[in-house]
């Protein structure tokens, strides 16, 4: 019986499995938002807000319990200066996973985990996009392939267009004026015509008698 025993497995050793959440929680504080199945997530979250924990009580002994477990030192100078007073006045409840749908292949369910932000925070993230055009360029849309076809400028479709009618005259200029070819003599007639020729060169019965 498991009594006692409610993390997960994930399929993995112990050593593998905790280097693998090691990376996981590294990577969320570098990049703030980490795509995942939501099993890994839930079972990283832990650890992440442990981290956050720590950061916020910002003594030498918290800094070095969250170096032994976050690999990048400046993943952990970034957590202790910028990440820790996200969440001064917040007790808990540090990051929060999205689901995103199921993953082609085996269909397990995805995610996203990330840290809570305050609406301050996400207001002053997309001025900074906008500054710097991120947000003015417009993404394709996600549709039907066009199948290499697309949108001919104006200039080009009126002239293909003058094109088309010009051409059927141009093919009867060319008819008019053509020298007709003679029909291409297969192998078969030759024979057949160089046969008859032989039977009209060879002389008759009566004229051999006459001789």
């Amino acid at each position: 019986m498991r009594h006692a025993r409610k993390q997960r497995k994930l399929s993995r050793s112990t050593s593998h499995r905790r280097a693998m959440l090691r990376n996981l929680v590294t990577s969320l504080f570098i990049h703030e938002r980490v795509t995942t199945s939501v099993a890994k997530a839930k079972e990283a979250r832990r650890y992440a807000e442990r981290m956050i924990t720590f950061a916020k009580r910002g003594d030498l002994h918290a800094r070095r319990q969250v170096a032994r477990f976050v690999n990048d030192p400046e993943a952990v100078q970034k957590l202790f200066t910028t990440i820790a007073p996200w969440y001064a006045e917040r007790h808990g409840g540090y990051t929060r996973i999205l689901k995103t749908g199921p993953r082609l292949g085996d269909a397990g369910q995805m995610g996203l985990f990330e840290l809570v932000k305050t609406k301050e925070q996400l207001a002053a993230e997309r001025q900074a996009r906008e500054k710097s055009g991120e947000a003015g360029t417009k993404k394709p849309r996600r549709g039907l392939p066009s199948f290499g076809r697309r949108k001919k400028p104006a200039g080009e479709g009126e002239a293909e267009a003058a094109g088309a009618e010009a051409a059927p005259a141009a093919k009867k200029a060319v008819k008019k004026g053509a020298v007709k070819k003679k029909p291409i003599e297969t192998k078969k007639k030759a024979e057949g015509t160089a046969k008859k020729a032989v039977k009209k060169k060879a002389p008759s019965k009566s004229a051999k008698k006459g001789d």
